[in-house]
């Protein structure tokens, strides 16, 4: 005879367990739909974000590229591509996929959304440079409107990300930019870095840890077969073309030359004022932080006021406070001039 102890436990565990599995809302079945929902509805918007991205790079979409940017077959890649044309987000065409105005106005939400949050986390966090896309990646996906018209709002609505790629506005809008690739970069002139490709990864760690960063200037010194000769501040270097291709530069005027050392606020004596032009990639999280919020930002005037007596720190009018900045901080920010200012003086 069963004890009628033991069956009400074991009817107990049933109705827990079945509660589990089956509750409406934060039961196992509700969450694995949720999921299942949100990753279809993710892979969609990848889709629709990777015929945006041909579409700006002059390129034609195919099914085997979207396959092959999403780890598909081309089979789910296809369906895809017809759940977007049902919802008439894209027009299949003979040349491939293409953005409806629907489609690109949620494509360039996407892209806000991802670039805003790459430059939330390089300037407010101390997330390495590499992990910034694939961050960026899962969150761009889970933001409302609202959320990222108010992150736009608490970083100053920026207008670049920190690879140099826009930020499309509320609006949708994008600037018109003059722009080729370091790997059709003609030989003999000086050009400027203004985008770092993050993908692959390996590549844009590799470029990083070879000292390239965005406002580097650098001489193409041979455009040939084998890849791209390049000279900065006097070190000479070879990129193979698929590396090449991930750096987007801008021609410089014949006057403008590679060799010329980066000035930085480091290099401001006291008496001097000059014009910020941007803050070295090397500062991150934190103290990246803290300078903006100064207001060290493009623009800004900063007056050299007075060393202490060994030196370091010195003092900076910065928007009308005084701040002591040490050393490395200095060395940091970019600037143009100096022109003289102030009075010089000595703590």
């Amino acid at each position: 005879m069963v004890d009628p102890a033991f069956a009400l436990l074991m009817f107990g565990v049933f109705v827990a367990v079945a509660a589990l599995v089956a509750w409406p809302r934060w039961g196992l079945m509700a969450r694995l739909n949720r999921m299942a929902h949100l990753s279809e509805r993710v892979l969609l918007e990848d889709a629709l974000k990777h015929v945006y991205t041909c579409e700006s790079m002059g390129r034609n979409c195919s099914l085997e590229s979207l396959a092959g940017q999403l780890e598909l077959t081309t089979g789910r890649a296809a369906e895809l591509l017809g759940m977007l044309a049902a919802s008439q987000l894209i027009a299949n065409t003979p040349a491939g996929p293409q953005l409806t105005a629907a489609g690109r106005e949620s494509a360039l939400r996407l892209v806000r959304t991802h670039r805003l949050w790459e430059r939330y986390l390089a300037d407010r966090t101390g997330v390495p440079a590499g992990e910034w896309h694939e961050e960026a990646e899962r969150k761009e996906h889970t933001m409302s409107d609202a959320e990222v018209d108010a992150l736009a709002a608490r970083l100053g609505h920026p207008a670049w990300d920190p690879h140099g790629d826009p930020i499309p506005t509320a609006d949708g809008e994008l600037p018109t930019l003059d722009r080729t690739s370091l790997s059709s970069a003609e030989a003999g002139r000086t050009f400027e870095i203004v985008h770092l490709e993050d993908e692959p990864r390996v590549i844009y760690d590799a470029l990083l840890d070879d000292g390239l960063d965005l406002g580097s200037r650098i001489a193409v010194t041979s455009n040939e077969d084998d890849g791209v000769g390049i000279r900065s501040r006097g070190r000479t270097w070879h990129l193979n073309h698929v590396v090449a291709g991930n750096v987007t530069v801008r021609l410089l005027p014949e006057s403008e030359s590679a060799d010329a050392p980066v000035t930085t606020l480091l290099d401001l004596q006291p008496g001097q004022t000059a014009r910020v032009t941007g803050i070295s990639p090397a500062c991150q999280g934190s103290q990246r932080r803290r300078l903006l919020d100064l207001g060290v930002v493009r623009g800004t005037t900063i007056d050299a006021v007075f060393r202490s007596a060994v030196g370091d720190p010195v003092a900076y009018s910065i928007r009308g406070a005084l701040i002591a900045l040490r050393r490395e901080q200095a060395e940091w920010i970019r600037i143009e001039g100096p022109d003289e200012s102030v009075s010089e003086g000595v703590a």
